[in-house]
């Protein structure tokens, strides 16, 4: 039996009719149009439908939608913009951490998470803020080396 769930979503209010054990990745995706969250492994493992959910990180796949009913979520849609990038973005984009792009939306959410907690994270650090998150195509170093430009980037 569908049920009417209402989140904040990138700061908006909506309201969505749906079965309660849907993901709320296949409600981004499916119910919402919210394509720039990935559909990767869909059993947690990969990252790429990283989401942020009231300040943590969640893999979206595994979140029951009626767990998200009052929250508040971000996808890489509510951080930064075409016109005015965030620092995280800014930072991926000239390290060359961006190849195929597929896990770059969960990756920026996460050291967005990251940085907001540590202002000057440590490699361990960043290896575990990021160990989430999966990678086919950079071997992680430039993706590391952007995560500590956009640390110096937002130091305040």
């Amino acid at each position: 039996m569908k049920r009417e769930i209402s989140f904040f979503l990138n700061d908006e209010r909506v309201k969505v009719k749906v079965e309660p054990l849907k993901t709320l990745l296949d409600v981004l995706r499916q119910d919402l149009k919210h394509t720039e969250v990935k559909a990767g492994c869909e059993q947690g493992e990969c990252g790429s439908c990283t989401v942020i959910m009231d300040g943590k990180i969640v893999n979206s796949c595994l979140v029951p939608i009626a767990q998200v009913q009052g929250k508040k979520i971000i996808t890489i849609a509510g951080v930064g913009s075409e016109k005015k990038l965030h620092p995280i973005q800014q930072a991926f984009i000239e390290e060359g951490a961006v190849q195929c792009g597929f896990c770059i939306p969960g990756m920026i959410l996460s050291t967005k998470v990251l940085l907001d907690k540590t202002f000057a994270p440590k490699e361990e650090e960043i290896r575990s803020g990021l160990s989430g998150n999966l990678c086919r195509c950079t071997g992680y170093v430039k993706i590391f080396q952007a995560v500590k430009k956009a640390a110096r980037y937002l130091k305040r």
